[in-house]
């Protein structure tokens, strides 16, 4: 089974304080308080779905918006991720998954590469999910892009209820973040014909 692959962070800034800890050999547990209910739904996705064990405890500037909180939470958990993964031996390093929500579909593929890049292709037709503004979640996936060392290419593909697409969006990135981070027998080393990722 290996090394059990598992990372803590904790980031503190003048606009938040972020403690993030990641399984990622779990069982989909999770513990998320964000102090934005809406994003704590969506992680708690990301875990369920990807089969992470997380916890996550955050408190943001909120009387300011929910930019900061959900921006650095993308920042303190890609950091996990990188951390938890190591030098990549042995991992698939490619997922990617389509998922339905009702009548939305969305599309993740993602690559540990160590090259960030986010392709955001999504178009929320309203200004606010529940309690989470929703030009923050591609920002969420940004800062997970570059500290996680990714590239993410997220598309909808169908979705009239903002929710359903939202929720679409975070299943897809779990299963491709797990499939992605889920280890390969037949991999030796890194997957790379540069010999490192």
């Amino acid at each position: 089974m290996g090394a059990q692959r598992y990372a803590e962070i904790e980031r503190e800034t003048n606009e938040t304080r972020i403690k993030v800890r990641l399984r990622l050999d779990g069982s989909g547990q999770y513990d998320i308080r964000t102090g934005v209910n809406f994003l704590d739904h969506m992680l708690a996705q990301v875990s369920r779905h990807g089969f992470f064990d997380v916890e996550i405890e955050a408190r943001g500037d909120l009387e300011v918006d929910c930019h900061h909180t959900a921006e650095d939470i993308g920042i303190a958990l890609g950091q996990a991720f990188s951390e938890a993964l190591g030098d990549k031996e042995g991992i698939s390093r490619y997922g990617s998954a389509f998922a339905p929500m009702d009548e939305a579909l969305a599309l993740c593929a993602l690559d540990f590469s160590g090259r960030p890049y986010l392709s955001f292709d999504c178009n929320f037709t309203t200004p606010r999910l529940g309690d989470l503004d929703a030009e923050t979640v591609e920002e969420f996936f940004r800062a997970f892009s570059v500290r996680g060392g990714c590239a993410i290419h997220i598309k909808v593909l169908s979705g009239k209820n903002n929710h359903h697409i939202a929720e679409a969006v975070f299943k897809a990135f779990a299963q491709s973040c797990g499939a992605a981070a889920s280890r390969d027998l037949r991999v030796r080393g890194a997957r790379s014909t540069k010999g490192s990722l």
